[in-house]
């Protein structure tokens, strides 16, 4: 069976936490003025075809390599964890253009801001993965998942609020659906830490 060197998954878990954690930052952009969503939404759109093909890379390797530097299914949780977050982010930029939003609110604001904060915890615990430190990657999971509960709260708070205003159905469909599938996002984020909180507990 063909062997690759070690560190082809880590290399490219790092190349996944990047082009991530670049995706969170255009997601944020995007929400923060909202006057070029289309725009936004197609270049979230070339960040999340380059994730698939490293995604696909992983999976290939995974395939036609005999030795690999973490269980396999750590590996393939991982992988799939993380391309979640990304198809989340990039559903929720879509759904911006497609109801053509214009005006940011408050709520869209700070989702966007704890999706960007989680991505770059995710980054920076899989920097830490690479470099074989991992109980140092404790910190940045307990991080995600305190953004995960901000969000929680934000959304709750969000729903109580749609359904205070006197709100035209069509609208409160739309915000409600962006507010869920932002909030869907953060549950990701969660999944990914979950992952490499098996991976710490196993090593």
């Amino acid at each position: 069976m063909l062997k690759r060197r070690p560190d082809f998954f880590f290399e490219h878990f790092l190349l996944i936490a990047g082009n991530l954690k670049q995706a969170a930052k255009l997601f944020r952009e995007n929400v923060q003025d909202l006057h070029d969503t289309e725009a936004y939404a197609e270049s979230i759109k070339v960040l999340e075809d380059q994730g698939d093909q490293y995604t696909h890379a992983i999976f290939k390797a995974l395939n036609k390599t005999f030795v690999t530097p973490l269980e396999r299914e750590d590996i393939m949780q991982l992988t799939v964890k993380l391309d979640d977050v990304l198809d989340g982010i990039e559903a929720c930029a879509d759904l911006l253009d497609l109801y053509n939003i214009q005006e940011p609110d408050p709520y869209m604001r700070l989702f966007a801001r704890l999706v960007e904060s989680c991505t770059e915890e995710i980054d920076s615990a899989v920097q830490l993965l690479a470099a074989k430190k991992l109980q140092d990657i404790r910190r940045h999971t307990f991080r995600i998942n305190d953004l995960e509960n901000e969000a929680d709260q934000l959304y709750r708070e969000s729903l109580k609020m749609l359904f205070s205003e006197n709100l035209e159905l069509k609208k409160l469909i739309q915000l409600k659906e962006i507010y869920g599938m932002a909030e869907s996002i953060l549950d990701a984020c969660e999944d990914v830490a979950d992952v490499l909180e098996g991976i710490i507990m196993r090593s």
